[in-house]
Order: C-alpha cells, then sequence, then structure tokens
C-alpha cells in the first residue's frame, strides 16, 4: 500500500477547508440527495461526499455506509485529491500498487473506486465526490460527466453555505453594533436632556427678568441661547426615537380606532388657524398593528406638512384604504415640495431637503429615516410623489396582521 503525498500548499488547502465549517456536522438532505442520485446513475452501493482533513477523510454525506469517517492515510480520495487527473479511477483496488493490502478492501469491500476532486474557487482540493463498488467496473461516459457535474453542484453547495454563514455573521455585527448605538443613544439622551432643559429653563427666567433691563443685543443673545437648546432637544429625542424604533414596532398589535387615530394626531400638530386638516373616511374603522409604530409614522409625516407649508392656509389631507392584505395610509399637502432629485435621499438620516422650515428652524433629517425604519420592522413601504410649489404625497403600505 502507498501513502497519498502531501500537497505542496497542503497548509493553505487545509485552510481553505476549515473555512467553510463543515468539519464535524451533521447530514443534510441537500447533500444527501446527491449522493443518493449519483448512486443510482453510477449504479454503486456506496457513493459519499468526502473532505480531507489533517489526519483523517471526513464523510459530510455517506449513501451506503454507517461510518463518518476514516484514516487519511488509507483514503482512497487521498489520493484522488493528489492527482492532476480530473477523475481517478480504481477499476480493481486488488491488483493496483497504491491499494494493496490497504484494509479497506476487506473491511469496506473497497474494490472499485472513482472520485471527482472538489476543488473550490481559489484552486485547492478540498475531498471528494466519490463511488465504490464492491466488484471491478468500470464508469460510462455518461456516468463520468454525471460524476464530474455533481461535484460542481457540491461545491456550489459549499460556497452558497460559506455566503450565508459570512451573511449572518455580518447581520449579527451590525445587531451588536445597533445595538451599541441604542444604548449609547440612550445614555447620551439621559445626560443631555436634564442640562438641556435646565440651560433652556434659565435663558427663559433671565429673558423675563431682565426685558427692559439689559440691551437687545443682550436679549438676543438669549433668544439664540434658547433656539439652540429647543434644537439640541430635538435632536436627542429624534435619535432616541430613531434607535428604538425596532421596540416600537415589536410592540404587540391591537385594535385601533383610526378616528381617534387622526384626531390625536392633529390635536399634537396642529397649532393655528392656518392650518387645516381633513381625514377620510371619517366613520371609524378598526386597525390591527402596532399603536406605537402606527402613531408615531403619522406623527412624522403630518408634522413634516405643517413644518414646510408654504401657502397662506397650509391644507393637509389623510387618506385610509383598507385592502385585502393591507392598510394604505396617505398624507397629502400643498407645502412647498420636495425637488425630484432630492426624493430618493430623504429617508436617511440627518438628510434634510429644505435648509429651514416656516418657523425658519433647520429640520433634524430624523423625521422620515424613522419612518422608513418602522415601516421596514413592519414589513411595510412607503412612496413620495411631490411637485415644487405644488405640494406632496407620501402613501405607506401596512401589512394587515
Amino acid at each position: 500500500m502507498i501513502v497519498a503525498p502531501v500537497l505542496p500548499d497542503e497548509k493553505q488547502r487545509q485552510q481553505a477547508v476549515e473555512k467553510y465549517a463543515l468539519l464535524d456536522t451533521m447530514p443534510e438532505e441537500s447533500y444527501d440527495s446527491i449522493t443518493s442520485i449519483i448512486a443510482a446513475i453510477c449504479e454503486v452501493p456506496v457513493a459519499l461526499i468526502t473532505l480531507i482533513d489533517r489526519d483523517r477523510n471526513f464523510l459530510k454525506s455517506r449513501h451506503g455506509v454507517e461510518v463518518s469517517e476514516s484514516p487519511r492515510d488509507i483514503s482512497f480520495c487521498s489520493h484522488a485529491i493528489a492527482s492532476d487527473d480530473d477523475i481517478t479511477i480504481v477499476k480493481d483496488a486488488r491488483k493496483d500498487h497504491r491499494f494493496i493490502d490497504n484494509p479497506l478492501i476487506d473491511a469496506a469491500d473497497a474494490v472499485f473506486y472513482a472520485g471527482v476532486p472538489l476543488i473550490d474557487n481559489n484552486g485547492y482540493k478540498l475531498g471528494t465526490l466519490c463511488v465504490f463498488d464492491n466488484k471491478p467496473r468500470q464508469l460510462t461516459d455518461h456516468q463520468k460527466k454525471a460524476l464530474k457535474s455533481m461535484a460542481k453542484q457540491v461545491m456550489v453547495l459549499f460556497e452558497e453555505r460559506y455566503r450565508n454563514a459570512q451573511l449572518m455573521r455580518v447581520q449579527n455585527e451590525l445587531k451588536e453594533r445597533n445595538e451599541e448605538l441604542k444604548d449609547f443613544a440612550g445614555i447620551v439622551s439621559h445626560d443631555l436632556k436634564a442640562p438641556m432643559s435646565n440651560i433652556l429653563m434659565i435663558a427663559e427666567l433671565l429673558a423675563k427678568e431682565n426685558k427692559g433691563k439689559i440691551s437687545d443685543r443682550s436679549m438676543e443673545y438669549l433668544e439664540h441661547l434658547k433656539s439652540a437648546s429647543k434644537s439640541l432637544s430635538r435632536y436627542i429625542d429624534g435619535m432616541l426615537t430613531f434607535y428604538r424604533s425596532d421596540e416600537l414596532a415589536s410592540e404587540e398589535y391591537e385594535e385601533i380606532s383610526y378616528v381617534d387615530l387622526v384626531e390625536d394626531i392633529i390635536s399634537m400638530t396642529v397649532t393655528d388657524e392656518q392650518t387645516i386638516v381633513t381625514y377620510t373616511p371619517e366613520v371609524d374603522v378598526s386597525l390591527v398593528t402596532s399603536n406605537a409604530a402606527l402613531h408615531q409614522i403619522l406623527l412624522n409625516l403630518v408634522t413634516n406638512s405643517v413644518k414646510y407649508g408654504d401657502k397662506e392656509i397650509t391644507k393637509i389631507h389623510i387618506d385610509l384604504q383598507e385592502l385585502d392584505e393591507a392598510y394604505e395610509i396617505s398624507v397629502r399637502d400643498n407645502g412647498r415640495g420636495i425637488e425630484k432629485e432630492k426624493i430618493k435621499h430623504v429617508f436617511k438620516l440627518f438628510f434634510v431637503a429644505d435648509d429651514e422650515d416656516r418657523d425658519g428652524k433647520r429640520g433634524t433629517g430624523i423625521g422620515l429615516a424613522t419612518t422608513k425604519r418602522l415601516l421596514d420592522e413592519l414589513n411595510g413601504s412607503i412612496t413620495i410623489e411631490s411637485e415644487p410649489g405644488i405640494g406632496t404625497h407620501i402613501t405607506v403600505r401596512i401589512p394587515k396582521h
């Protein structure tokens, strides 16, 4: 018996084997289907998908045998990966000088062997797709072609598994990073809210107590201080809501009164007689979804319509359409609108389509980003139609539950 030589790039080959994380894994139907099919095509009792480890031959899939591994130094597959041939065929191992006295001949009744190397994208031979028979024989051209094609399919499964594992790793890293950012946002919000409230309160007290006692410029400075404090407070609140969006969307679904929802949003956003909000239908409809998420979504949309109204009378209309599998809620306004080239960017965090709202304040660029994130958590969607100077029409679709 001759032990197969170790390949010159054995270290790199071993690393390639390990990267797929298949060693010592349980049987899987996708691989077992391949060995079952190739055994039938080649008309043999045994078919295997093997991985050559440091000192063993691990059987990822085994048709016709019970063992899960064998020593590498007696492995037929070690010779297959050491060969330059695209398929290694041993017609009768009892007469082949490489295998005479090999214990597998008696222990496993391994007389005939045919194996095709499993080769990754970098050219490393990981193992084989192989077949065994207990008598001398040959494969037809059709069977050889099928064995080679199935070996390529095995590598497709290996690569798919690797990509999925990499994707899962990235997703877990992003999840951990998002949790860290959420914790950070919570800590920052908590630690900044109280000082910001104190600054705002002190600025208001100073302005009140010193009215007429200090110069106009000093009063202007106090107004700037109050405005900056309020702006920073909005950023803090917005960031906390953004990073808590998954929690809002994951709250238990419940029945929501459409009329109560809209009336609540109107009371929170409309503060003057120059803003008119209408809605249809005016009869009540029960929606079953996340109450907290839907409130935040509609609040963000109506707030934007109010803030960026530029007409003498700001008109906003909310409409509900109940479809078979979803609710469609639209918010249409007669505001300043959004330029076409900016629409695709409005869901990005901190992107602001206009420098100032109707009160001369710069937006945070968090509201629509939060809305999109909430809808993603609800498996919903959002579309925007807008024309500068005419107005904006935003439609959100939320699946029924």
